[in-house]
């Protein structure tokens, strides 16, 4: 039986996601504001969570309803049987997202909803589910828009960025999710080598390998919310779980190189810890010195933009990359995603196609640079040119950014972060989903700082026994 699912994302990678969700088999695809919603089965459920990678979680909505008071928040959540959702011995948490000027406060809505639960179980049986905030055993999910409600399971749980296999993070990690999201906006799948000489704690770069090999990004997961539902399909999962058949050999190289030696040490624990130290190799290297690769490669990098992290001369940055674009990555493409317009005219460089994107509140853009020799007016009056005509309809497509940013008056100023405007048909972040912190960095802590144990499972066979595909497959070529 089909039933409605909406996949939250970040705003610029929606049609990417319903691209992902096309492929995958999913029916009635509809894209919002970040967010994409569609229809299928419980193994379509099960797949949107284990295989998605632009999605940051997976609702199950179970009822839409029109409230214009608190009072009709309640008794709308009230006429529902929960009995088929949980008992006494459930525990339950809500999170809202609210955009409206009657309901000026999400917690407000969230504690209504939490009411009506509580008060119907207490009027059927005398007693009542207890609220846990951390892992509980039902998360719901409430979204108003003024006044339209939608109600929904979570069926993901942690946010779907949080893979598993970030042990440590630095400052000012790039989201797993938006990294990506990135990746398949440039439109690479591994069919040459791919260089990040910003690398950070590795994101892209693992990223990248894993769209290469055709992994899903679940593999590394511990659990997700809808494996506590009465309904779930132990076998059924299992055989999502263990299926490779999307998988593939990788025949080229992902580098990643920083400056800073404690972030390639961090990058080269994560890239063990995911089991793809034969995909991708981390180095410590000053972009300043980097020079032409020999194979054919492409450049998906992430920059400090001077608002979470900076560089002592952030506009001579963005002139050194341009300058090592220039004249040592000729004939290849670079994609750069960044936040200030005078950082972007310092590379000195013409995109042939920027596409805006929300690295959290602030909005970035993405920009791919096609790489010559010698001079733009030169290749010009040869013939050539930057764009395609794929790429001039796309430039065309995408909606401008605000004219009016000043950003050379405020560079030096460290400004605030220039928050976006939400609108009502938003389906922005939960407040949970990107918590500060060092990314799944807690979940190792609990085993001694042993990966990917599943509690009470066998580490990825899900109780079939001897570890017979990740176990061997993916971490033995990475011992010590």
């Amino acid at each position: 039986m089909e039933f409605e699912m909406i996949a939250k994302t970040f705003q610029g990678l929606e049609e990417v996601l319903a691209k992902e969700l096309t492929d995958l088999g999913a029916n009635n695809i509809q894209i919002g504001r970040r967010m994409v919603s569609f229809t299928g089965d419980k193994e379509m459920l099960y797949r949107a969570n284990f295989q998605l990678r632009t999605a940051i979680r997976i609702l199950k909505p179970i009822k839409h309803f029109r409230a214009t008071s608190a009072d009709e928040v309640y008794d709308a959540i009230k006429a529902i049987d929960w009995t088929e959702y949980l008992d006494n011995d459930t525990t339950f948490a809500v999170d809202s997202v609210v955009f409206s000027n009657e309901f000026r406060h999400s917690k407000f809505v969230a504690y209504k909803v939490k009411d009506a639960i509580v008060d119907q179980f207490r009027e059927k049986t005398g007693n009542r589910p207890n609220i846990r905030i951390n892992n509980p055993d039902l998360q719901l999910h409430i979204h108003v828009a003024e006044y339209d409600c939608t109600l929904s399971l979570d069926s993901s749980g942690e946010s779907l960025h949080r893979r598993g296999y970030r042990q440590e993070s630095v400052e000012a990690p790039l989201n797993e999710v938006l990294a990506a999201g990135i990746i398949m906006l440039t439109g690479w799948n591994g069919e040459c080598d791919l260089i990040d000489p910003m690398c950070g704690s590795g994101t892209i770069a693992i990223e990248a390998a894993l769209i290469a090999r055709g992994i899903a990004p679940g593999v590394y997961r511990k659990e997700y919310a809808f494996e506590k539902w009465p309904d779930f399909d132990q076998e059924l999962f299992d055989k999502i779980y263990e299926d490779d058949s999307k998988e593939h050999p990788f025949e080229h190289h992902i580098y990643g190189y920083d400056i800073n030696r404690n972030a390639v040490a961090i990058a080269t624990t994560n890239v063990k810890a995911a089991g793809l130290s034969k995909e991708v190799s981390i180095q410590q290297q000053d972009f300043a010195n980097f020079t032409q690769p020999q194979e054919k490669s492409v450049i998906i990098t992430n920059p400090p933009y001077g608002e979470r992290i900076s560089a002592p001369d952030l506009l001579g940055l963005y002139k050194m990359i341009g300058e090592r674009l220039k004249h040592q990555f000729v004939d290849n493409e670079a994609w750069v995603l960044s936040y200030r317009e005078e950082c972007f005219d310092q590379i000195g460089l013409k995109p042939s196609l920027r596409t805006p994107l929300f690295n959290g509140s602030l909005e970035c853009e993405l920009r791919k640079y096609q790489i010559f020799s010698g001079k733009f007016n030169e290749m010009r009056a040869d013939g050539g040119d930057i764009k395609t005509a794929k790429e001039r309809r796309m430039m065309a497509d995408h909606k401008r950014f605000k004219q009016h940013r000043e950003f050379k008056d405020k560079l030096e100023e460290n400004p605030k972060e220039r928050m976006r405007k939400p609108r009502k048909d938003d389906w922005g972040e939960d407040r949970r989903d990107f918590k500060k912190g060092k990314g799944d960095r807690r979940d190792f802590k609990k085993d001694g700082g042993k990966s990917f144990d599943r509690g009470g499972k066998k580490p990825f066979d899900r109780n079939k026994g001897g570890n017979k595909k990740f176990g061997k497959r993916y971490f033995d070529n990475d011992e010590d």
